[in-house]
């Protein structure tokens, strides 16, 4: 067995551990290795709360959406989410990320024609669906001061991700679960868990579930995720809409090869067949670059989630028509994700202390117009060839 394939093996034998409510031998067998990251990241967390290393604060209020388990809960549609309804109740939003998969730890300003090579394929997501500014950087308090200059009308920064980073202080923060919880209750690696469930919110928090029902001990709120509807790749690059049918009807009765570089594909792949359709899984890593396509060559069609979209631009080696230059049709899932009503409220009592420092009064205040929106498809530009 080759080294990825025994690595590969290894983790999904590690991963397999953490659903709860009971706790597997095998657990328990790597629940030492857990004392030891417990002891690591309190150690981390200790250096800032005792001043030994300084903590940052944004320009601005800053609001980070985070997750306490490992994999994707839903923080990026958390995210995309938040900036429509904040923007509902009269404020300027800009996001700021790590950019978790793009090549080189540099401040970026994400743009509509930023290669996600460069930028990360989640940051170039919040911008496209979203129209609001995104920076980028390994030093993320570097990243707030460089958005917060180039957009001065910026009055409320969102962090995508960051909840267990302390250098950057955090005013407000929305913990998002989905249907896990906390899985087992324990820590990295026995567990899902980056941090321990703790027995009450602190204070200036929300907790979203990206689930039907609260998955975890903690008071929050729910919301819906569902598939919106499918684009070939050119119309979605366009900003095309979805038809009234959701675009579902046309793939029925064909068999489609889906391919998702995300931290939990299954998700994806279940949603897809909920709709009828009769898929061949592809299951990649997350942030999996797609150069080259991961797909076989004359593949005829491939469905593939809008996180993965944003490394097929045109241009690029998926071209600019649905099939580019290898003779696959692309298709595009769009993914909604929508908090129940009450969220809104909640999140407008959360930011009333801020909104009076920021001279704004969200609740007195009527929608602002929605600013307009980028074009979808960008300008040409010399092509980068993403690298390994």
């Amino acid at each position: 067995m080759s080294p990825g394939r025994l690595a590969a093996g290894l983790a999904a034998w590690v991963v397999a551990q953490w659903p709860g409510p009971q706790i597997t031998w095998g657990a328990r067998l790597l629940q030492p290795l857990s004392w030891l990251y417990g002891a690591l990241a309190a150690l981390d967390r200790s250096l800032y709360t005792l001043g030994l290393r300084p903590v940052q604060r944004a320009p601005v209020p800053l609001l980070v959406v985070g997750n306490l388990v490992a994999g994707g809960a839903g923080k990026t549609p958390t995210v995309m989410a938040l900036v429509g309804l904040l923007r509902a109740q009269g404020w300027t939003p800009g996001v700021v990320s790590r950019g978790h998969g793009r090549q080189g730890s540099g401040v970026v300003a994400v743009a509509a024609n930023s290669p996600a090579t460069e930028v990360g394929d989640e940051p170039l997501l919040i911008h496209l669906r979203t129209g609001a500014p995104v920076v980028v950087g390994a030093d993320r308090a570097a990243a707030a001061r460089a958005l917060c200059a180039a957009h001065p009308t910026v009055n409320l920064l969102i962090a995508d991700d960051g909840l267990q980073h302390h250098r950057l202080h955090h005013d407000l923060a929305v913990w998002v679960f989905d249907e896990r919880g906390a899985g087992n209750g324990l820590l990295l690696p026995a567990g899902p868990l980056r941090q321990r469930l703790p027995a009450r919110l602190p204070r200036h928090s929300l907790v979203l579930y990206n689930a039907t029902r609260p998955s975890t001990p903690l008071p929050g709120l729910t919301g819906t995720r569902r598939l919106a509807g499918v684009l070939p790749l050119a119309e979605w690059w366009r900003g095309a809409a979805c038809p009234a049918s959701g675009g579902w009807p046309a793939l029925r009765g064909r068999r489609l090869l889906a391919a998702a570089g995300l931290a939990r594909p299954e998700a994806f792949f279940s949603m897809l067949e909920a709709q009828g359709l009769q898929i061949d899984r592809l299951p990649l890593a997350d942030h999996q670059a797609f150069d080259p396509l991961p797909w076989p060559v004359g593949t005829a069609e491939v469905i593939v989630t809008e996180k993965d979209a944003v490394k097929l631009p045109p241009g690029s080696h998926a071209g600019n028509t649905p099939g580019g230059d290898t003779g696959t049709q692309v298709w595009v899932a769009t993914l909604d994700f929508q908090p129940e009503p009450a969220f809104a409220e909640a999140l407008r009592a959360l930011l009333t202390p801020f909104a009076a420092a920021a001279h704004l009064a969200p609740s007195a205040r009527p929608p602002p117009p929605e600013p307009p929106q980028p074009p979808r498809l960008p300008p040409p530009r010399p092509h980068h060839e993403p690298g390994p």
